[in-house]
């Protein structure tokens, strides 16, 4: 990321709404801006594949052809609205997959959804990636991912709904038409 474009940007921004970006308590914002950027944009740094390899470390299963399926719920993640650069909050991923042969770690798996959400986002996206990076990461095409959220532009702009959750699910491989597989993710 370009810090020193984003706090030109950001004093730009203060000026631009009748901001005195000179005062006391904004001196140092267009600075603080720019890291918080950095750390919470963090994932527009890598591809899925990348992500995938990060986080890719894989165990082996008891058989080669197990089939039980691991199921992660309540992981917690935030992500920004690409349309409004609203903040995307109170967010739950659930993710189930059917390992063969090989298991992630974990604590991998909260973390490839930890980075994908770190972009800017839709959140139907957000799910199609973290399938994506799941069935590289752990060699399975049999994964299924569920998010519920809440976005500030549907909570506190626009129709300011404060009750309004966001649900979206993704489906790949066996759990696309399986329902008994569908219902792990609830």
């Amino acid at each position: 990321m370009d810090r020193e474009a984003i706090e030109f940007h950001i004093r730009g921004l203060l000026e631009a709404i009748g901001e005195n970006p000179d005062r006391e308590g904004l001196v140092e914002t267009p600075k603080r801006v720019a890291g918080m950027l950095e750390e919470v944009l963090e994932g527009t740094a890598y591809t899925n594949h990348e992500i995938a390899q990060m986080f890719g470390k894989t165990f082996s299963a008891e058989s080669s052809d197990m089939q039980e399926t691991v199921v992660m719920k309540d992981i917690t993640v935030f992500s920004y609205c690409e349309h409004h650069l609203a903040l995307m909050y109170d967010m739950t991923v659930n993710v189930a997959y059917i390992p063969h042969g090989r298991v992630l770690g974990l604590s991998k798996i909260a973390r490839i959804c930890d980075m994908a959400a770190k972009r800017l986002q839709l959140q139907e996206r957000l799910g199609r990636d973290i399938a994506e990076i799941i069935s590289e990461a752990s060699g399975s095409s049999d994964v299924g991912v569920k998010i519920v959220g809440s976005h500030s532009c549907m909570t506190a702009r626009g129709i300011r709904n404060p009750f309004a959750r966001t649900e979206t699910r993704t489906y790949t491989g066996a759990f696309k038409n399986n329902k008994d597989l569908q219902e792990l993710l609830d």
